[in-house]
């Protein structure tokens, strides 16, 4: 059977393509101000990698906060909590816990061996834990993104940061400057903020291992420093933890 997942994340849009419960295609795209152009875009590339056409998927199943906008193709949907605690079981079998940090929301997932949600607690009120924090955090440090975890582990000593808010945060961040802080501490305060937004929900919905981590934040290494520290434990994160929320929709979709 061929299925396809479509995760329309708020930055980006994920397709991937399952036959027979192997990856066989794949694509990411920026989801930009047109998320349906995005996720058409995605989808053509994946089936394009897979040497098929449209006709050849059988089902298609949309998540994420945009999973709406892929209804020309997606005939049915899941929720993005769904998705990945489906996909993540299927990369790690021993996984209990699932964290998804994306761009502008991030989710704490308890399941059982099947994959099933047992609870789950999500970050939906501000951005502060999650990746849009990052990205404005590294515009008022003067740090490109890419380099803002590297920074990290550089940091000799903890600088707490109190703010809850982008906004306020970022006025902090510059305090934090004027007061001649090494940037290499406020970029460890600023994963610190995070991890501790994370890791409150996940003490919400009760840790249990093995820890998974996925979503595009997940390859931050100075967040998942962070994480560590906080959790006292080493996370799992998959090869490619951006795809997971469209794994689990192709996977549910093959259901």
């Amino acid at each position: 059977m061929i299925t396809a997942g479509i995760d329309c994340g708020a930055k980006t849009v994920k397709v991937l393509i399952l036959k027979d419960g192997r990856v066989i295609g794949k694509s990411l795209a920026l989801a930009g101000f047109d998320t349906k152009a995005a996720t058409e875009q995605s989808f053509n590339i994946a089936l394009r990698g897979a040497g098929l056409s449209k006709n050849d998927i059988q089902r298609i199943v949309a998540t994420g906060a945009g999973r709406l906008e892929a209804a020309f193709l997606a005939k049915e949907e899941t929720t993005e909590v769904a998705a990945d605690a489906r996909g993540a079981i299927k990369l790690f079998p021993s996984a209990r816990t699932v964290i998804d940090v994306g761009a502008e929301e991030g989710r704490a997932i308890k399941i059982d061996r099947n994959g099933k949600v047992v609870d789950f607690a999500v970050n939906e009120k501000c951005a502060a834990g999650a990746g849009a924090f990052m990205e404005a955090m590294s515009r008022a440090l003067e740090v490109p993104l890419e380099e803002l975890g590297e920074l990290t582990l550089k940091s000799q000593r903890a600088v707490p940061m109190n703010a809850q808010c982008v906004v306020f945060a970022e006025s902090e961040v510059v305090t934090l400057i004027h007061a001649k802080t090494p940037k290499e501490d406020i970029s460890r305060a600023i994963h610190d903020a995070i991890s501790d937004r994370i890791v409150s929900m996940v003490r919400r919905i009760g840790l249990e291992r093995d820890v998974v981590l996925i979503g595009g934040v997940a390859k931050n290494i100075g967040f998942v420093n962070s994480l560590n520290r906080d959790l006292e434990l080493e996370v799992k994160i998959p090869e490619e933890p951006e795809f997971v929320g469209a794994l689990g929709a192709a996977i549910l979709a093959a259901e």
